[in-house]
């Protein structure tokens, strides 16, 4: 089984910064994508970036130029560093695991997800 645990959210002003953490644990080999989406009260869940094992990654328009996402791959964590935030950044972020391949070699035929960490921004 894999888990997946959020931590660094919280409340913060209007042009603050804040840094995510994701740390995934169980009997993983390697994870392929990992991303970060958000999902503020009544709306949908939404992509933020992404990033693969190799580095590349994706952004949604909205926060272009301000979050940075980034991994570790030997110690299987995601961060997300999050700069000049503003009140419509405020949701429960959620970190996301694709494509992981056991220890064992198998590969995992499911997405993962955590539970979230709220992040606040005050206007």
């Amino acid at each position: 089984q894999v888990q997946l645990v959020e931590s660094g959210g919280g409340l913060v002003q209007a042009g603050g910064s804040l840094r995510l953490s994701c740390a995934a644990s169980g009997s993983i080999f390697s994870i392929g994508a990992m991303g970060w989406y958000r999902q503020a009260p009544g709306k949908q869940r939404d992509l933020v970036a992404t990033i693969t094992s190799g580095g590349s990654t994706n952004y949604a328009n909205s926060v272009k130029g301000r979050f940075a996402i980034s991994r570790d791959n030997a110690k299987k964590m995601v961060y997300l560093q999050m700069n000049s935030l503003k009140p419509e950044d405020t949701a429960v972020y959620y970190c996301k695991a694709a494509g992981v391949v056991g220890s064992d070699y198998y590969v995992h035929g499911v997405d993962y997800w955590g539970t979230g960490t709220l992040v606040t921004v005050s206007s």
